[in-house]
């Protein structure tokens, strides 16, 4: 069996499951956060239930628009904050801990082998670390608290081989995008994707956790990496409950098979309107933007600041530009204060935010007008995304903040 599929079959109890097969799962990890929250609580309220089945196993918490930015995202998060509460749930992150997808693996609720659902789509980084995350609606939720399981049809899988070392000035979100713009944005649809070979063994667990992260661009239900050491390491002292791995079979049967080769890869550019409309930076270059964002669940994490921070450091953002940097979780922005990335952002003359998802999804810190142009190390460009008749560009933080220098689209090779 693949990854998916052994982890289905351990989670509904059986011995073997096979693509197209409907199970039910029991669910290890729940999560919502304050922007899909609430129809979860509402519909478990209408459905009788005052209980949740097992508080140890829900997270809570708040990312997208933190601190509260009007008077109906404050009622939100009031009204979020007193059903945790009331439920008795440990797990509850109000404003201060960052984005849901870096807080939950921080804090220990991720686990390989193990089911997590997520009021989000952006649920799928965690099989960065050997687990099957996926992002489910509002309602299904509901049940999920309810009853603690969830019926799933098992995917086929999609296996993508990688190898090679990427080049000096390419990254793993250069990487996801060529294969995003290989696979389309429905190529993958419904299928768990199997990330393997060389070059994701020498990944470190952020850049894998950007791999993850964007698999549901393909419309995949799951991006998986067979964990290994480096994820080992990263839970210790995290979480107390045993590991246990869960990895393909030699012989698993894919539904197809992908190969690339790496090593002559170039730096890569999501366009607008769509996210798998990618193009190799040199045929975007000196296109002009208004914004720099580096942030998200794609890309906010230290190493991310860190190479971002490579480029700016003793530099100073263009004068039309306005960068924005928003760490993904307080751990990260604690680790980036220590390590004096903020203070190499702050004298680049960036706007430093606190963890949440920011500019991302449109909401606060950071909106465009109508007619500009952001360049972001997020996941998402849909028009208007950012700001009613903007536009974003996604690209890796190395690209984001070599354009924030220029004032257009730019390539980060030269001052490297």
């Amino acid at each position: 069996m693949t990854i998916i599929e052994k982890i289905l079959a351990k989670a509904a109890g059986k011995k073997s499951v096979t693509p197209g097969e409907i199970v039910a799962a029991n669910i290890d990890v729940a999560m919502i956060h304050e922007a899909t929250g609430m129809p979860t609580v509402t519909g478990l309220e209408e459905a009788g239930c005052r209980q949740v089945w097992d508080p140890d196993k829900v997270v809570v918490l708040f990312d997208h628009t933190v601190p509260a930015a009007d008077s109906k995202s404050a009622e939100i998060e009031k009204r979020l904050r007193e059903w945790a509460i009331a439920q008795k749930i440990k797990a509850f992150y109000d404003i201060k801990a960052g984005v849901c997808h870096q807080v939950l693996p921080e804090k220990g609720h991720v686990r390989p082998g193990e089911v997590v659902v997520g009021t989000d789509s952006h649920t799928c980084t965690y099989g960065a670390l050997g687990c099957f995350g996926t992002g489910i609606g509002s309602t299904e939720m509901a049940a999920v608290f309810a009853t603690g399981k969830l019926w799933f049809k098992v995917p086929e899988t999609l296996k993508i081989v990688i190898n090679g070392k990427l080049p000096v000035g390419v990254v793993s979100k250069d990487l996801i995008l060529k294969i995003l713009g290989d696979v389309t944005g429905e190529g993958a649809n419904y299928k768990s994707i199997e990330f393997t070979g060389e070059t994701i063994r020498e990944m470190t667990l952020a850049s894998r956790m950007t791999m993850c992260n964007m698999a549901i661009e393909m419309g995949a239900k799951a991006g998986l990496i067979e964990p290994d050491e480096k994820v080992f390491a990263f839970l210790s002292g995290r979480t107390a409950q045993a590991l246990e791995p869960v990895r393909a079979d030699p012989h698993a049967v894919y539904e197809r098979v992908l190969t690339y080769e790496v090593g002559n890869l170039e730096p890569q550019v999501s366009c607008p309107p769509a996210v798998d409309h990618v193009k190799p930076l040199q045929e975007v270059l000196g296109t002009k933007i208004h914004q720099a964002f580096l942030g998200s669940c794609t890309n906010g994490r230290l190493e991310d600041l860190r190479q971002a921070a490579e480029i700016l450091k003793g530099r100073k953002i263009h004068r039309d530009v306005r960068m924005i940097v928003i760490p993904c979780s307080a751990e990260v922005y604690l680790d980036a204060l220590k390590e004096g990335l903020i203070e190499t952002f702050i004298k680049a003359e960036c706007v430093i935010c606190n963890p949440g998802c920011g500019p991302c999804f449109g909401g606060p810190k950071g909106v465009l007008a109508a007619g500009e142009a952001c360049i972001a190390s997020s996941n998402r460009n849909f028009r208007g995304r950012m700001g009613k008749g903007s536009d974003t560009y996604l690209a890796s933080p190395l690209v984001v903040a070599a354009s924030a220098l220029d004032g257009v689209i730019a390539d980060p090779r030269k001052y490297m």
